[in-house]
């Protein structure tokens, strides 16, 4: 990890127990190199130095007063994200992804389509959840995580009774959870956990309802690779209840 040491004292806010895995892969090419030294930095989501929440409604200064705010947790390559931001122009989208790759992937689409409704979180986002006030998010994607197949790696998954919760707190009343996944388990894995969690709802009404994709779904390429492989994925979403 030491190539992707960041500025100083932001190595404390890797959590003890990663959700996540290697944090780069292929070099970077020298335009990749500078849109993550000039573009990263005024889109970067640093937390305040002292405990005080978060607003992600001032994060858009673009925007002045946001229609809504979404967050995309792993955002891999970023096509979900961008696709989403560029058809909701008016909504602020915080999206978090640790992998170097992958963030620069996005700050490409940032470029090129102008986008300036987008906010990035490039360290794990659970230290950014703890930070953010009740009930501000209008929608939270967990799109093809990381299935962490193995048994004894399961913990490190990232749904969970806690992060659920989590979840559920930053949530608006009526807010969205969306996850997908083409690994049978991991769905299975979330359903258990989501039917634990007092404050989460499962919207499904018919079996197309986890089998189809979302209304507004974009795609991600991951989901292609899988439906190429002959793995159906599986598209779940969960309602806050009222407080």
């Amino acid at each position: 990890m030491s190539e992707l040491s960041g500025p100083p004292g932001r190595e404390a806010e890797e959590p003890e127990r990663a959700f996540f895995g290697r944090r780069k892969g292929k070099r970077l090419r020298g335009l990749q190199e500078r849109r993550r030294a000039e573009l990263l930095p005024a889109l970067r989501i640093d937390l305040p130095p002292d405990d005080r929440p978060l607003d992600p409604r001032t994060l858009f200064p673009s925007l002045e007063v946001p229609e809504a705010v979404w967050m995309e947790i792993g955002f891999g390559g970023g096509e979900h994200l961008a696709a989403q931001a560029e058809a909701h122009p008016g909504i602020g989208f915080i999206g978090a992804e640790p992998f170097v790759n992958g963030v620069v992937k996005l700050l490409a689409a940032v470029e090129e389509r102008s986008l300036r409704n987008i906010r990035i979180r490039d360290e794990d986002v659970t230290a950014l959840l703890s930070r953010l006030p009740d009930a501000c998010l209008d929608r939270v994607y967990l799109l093809y995580p990381d299935p962490w197949p193995k048994r004894r790696q399961r913990k490190r998954r990232f749904v969970s009774d806690a992060s659920l919760a989590e979840i559920g707190r930053v949530l608006k009343d009526g807010g969205l959870f969306r996850f997908a996944s083409d690994i049978d388990d991991y769905a299975g894995w979330t359903l258990v956990r989501a039917a634990r969690c007092p404050v989460l709802t499962w919207t499904a009404a018919a079996a197309r309802d986890w089998t189809q994709p979302f209304a507004d779904w974009p795609g991600t390429r991951y989901e292609a690779k899988a439906l190429a492989a002959g793995r159906r994925p599986t598209y779940l979403e969960f309602a806050r209840l009222p407080r």
